[in-house]
C-alpha cells in the first residue's frame, strides 16, 4: 500500500493561491487529516463529502435551537464541515480517485450547507430575540451570496476571452476588441488559433502575461520570467497598478505565502457569518453586550460587496488597457 507523506499531501494537494481562511485556520488540521485517512482507510472523496454534510445539518439545527451553548456546537461543526470539504478534493488529487460527477456533488452540497446554516441562523436568532433584522439580513446575504458567484464567473470569462484575443492578435490574427455577445452564456468563444495549434499566419514570439508571471513566480521579477521564456510580456492592469502603486508588492507578499489578494471572498464570507458571528454569543456570557451575530453579518455584506466592487473596478481598467495592447500588436502585423 502506498504510503503518503505530509510533504506529498501539500505539494500534490494544495491550491497555488487559496483564501487566507483556507491557509492559515483550515489547511494545517486538513493537511494532517488526509495523511491518516489516505494512508489508514479506504475513504472516498464522494463519502467525505457526504459526512461534510451531515456535520453542515447538525450545524443548521445547532443554530435553530438559538441558545449560546448551541450556537457555539454549531459553529464547531460548521467549521469542521468546511474542513471535511476541503479534504475530499485534497484526497481525489492525492489519490487520484475523484470524479466529476463528485465534482458536482462538493458543488451543490457547499451552496446548501451554507445557505441552510446561514437562514437556519438567522431565522433561529428572530425566534429566540423578536428582532425583524434578523430576517431582513437573511435577502440580502442570499442575494450576495449569490452575485458573488455570478460577478466571479463573468469575471474569469471575461478574462480568459482578452487573453486568448491577445494570443490570437500577436499571431497575426485579426480579432475584435469586444467581447463576447451572449453575456449569459458560459463558454469562452475560443479565438481560431488561441491555442497555438495550427494556422498559416505568421507566427510571433509568445507572450506572457504580467499578473499571471507574478502568480506563479512570486519571487522572481516578471521581466527575470518572460526573459527566461523568450516571451513578450503583455501587462493588462497597467492602469490599476498605476493607480495602486503599492499592489503589486502587497500582492507578491501574499502570494509568496500562497494568499490570495482577494482577502474577503466567499470563504471569508461564509466563515465570518457561519462560525465568528455565532462564536460572538460567548460575549452575552463574560460582557453586558449581546452577541454581536448582526454586527458581523452587516460586516460580512460590505466587506464582500467591497471587495466584489474592487475586482469589477480593475476589470473595468483592465478591458481599457486590453485595448490599447491589441491595438499594438495589430500594429505589428
Amino acid at each position: 500500500m502506498t504510503s503518503f507523506t505530509l510533504a506529498e499531501v501539500r505539494e500534490k494537494t494544495y491550491k497555488k493561491r487559496d483564501a487566507w481562511w483556507t491557509v492559515f485556520i483550515v489547511d494545517p488540521l486538513a493537511s494532517r487529516l488526509v495523511v491518516w485517512t489516505a494512508n489508514r482507510t479506504g475513504i472516498t472523496p464522494n463519502q467525505i463529502t457526504f459526512g461534510a454534510g451531515i456535520l453542515g445539518l447538525a450545524a443548521a439545527v445547532c443554530f435553530a435551537l438559538a441558545s449560546w451553548p448551541l450556537l457555539v456546537a454549531g459553529a464547531v461543526l460548521f467549521h469542521l464541515s468546511f474542513v471535511l470539504d476541503c479534504m475530499d478534493g485534497k484526497i481525489a488529487r492525492l489519490k487520484r480517485n475523484g470524479s466529476v460527477f463528485g465534482g458536482w456533488v462538493d458543488f451543490i452540497f457547499d451552496r446548501v450547507r451554507f445557505f441552510g446554516c446561514m437562514m437556519a441562523l438567522l431565522i433561529g436568532q428572530w425566534v429566540a430575540t423578536g428582532q425583524a433584522v434578523y430576517l431582513l439580513l437573511a435577502p440580502v446575504v442570499t442575494f450576495l451570496d449569490l452575485m458573488r458567484y455570478l460577478n466571479g464567473a463573468q469575471v474569469a470569462k471575461t478574462r480568459q476571452s482578452m487573453r486568448e484575443k491577445l494570443r490570437a492578435a500577436a499571431r497575426g490574427r485579426d480579432v475584435g476588441a469586444t467581447m463576447d455577445d451572449d453575456p449569459e452564456s458560459t463558454e469562452t468563444q475560443r479565438e481560431p488559433g488561441a491555442d497555438g495549434a495550427g494556422g498559416d499566419e505568421g507566427q510571433s514570439e509568445p507572450i506572457i502575461f504580467k499578473e499571471e508571471a507574478q502568480r506563479d513566480h512570486p519571487d522572481a521579477a516578471p521581466e527575470h520570467v518572460y526573459a527566461t521564456a523568450g516571451a513578450r510580456l503583455v501587462d493588462v492592469h497597467k492602469g490599476f497598478s498605476a493607480r495602486f502603486t503599492w499592489y503589486e508588492r502587497f500582492r507578491s507578499t501574499l502570494l509568496r505565502g500562497r494568499v490570495r489578494p482577494h482577502l474577503f471572498s466567499g470563504i471569508e464570507f461564509e466563515m465570518f457569518i457561519c462560525v465568528l458571528a455565532p462564536l460572538t454569543a460567548l460575549v452575552a456570557l463574560v460582557t453586558a453586550l449581546p452577541s454581536l451575530i448582526i454586527a458581523v453579518t452587516v460586516f460580512s455584506c460590505a466587506a464582500l460587496a467591497a471587495f466584489e466592487l474592487l475586482i469589477v473596478y480593475k476589470l473595468w481598467l483592465a478591458t481599457r488597457d486590453f485595448g490599447v495592447e491589441l491595438r499594438r500588436l495589430r500594429s505589428e502585423h
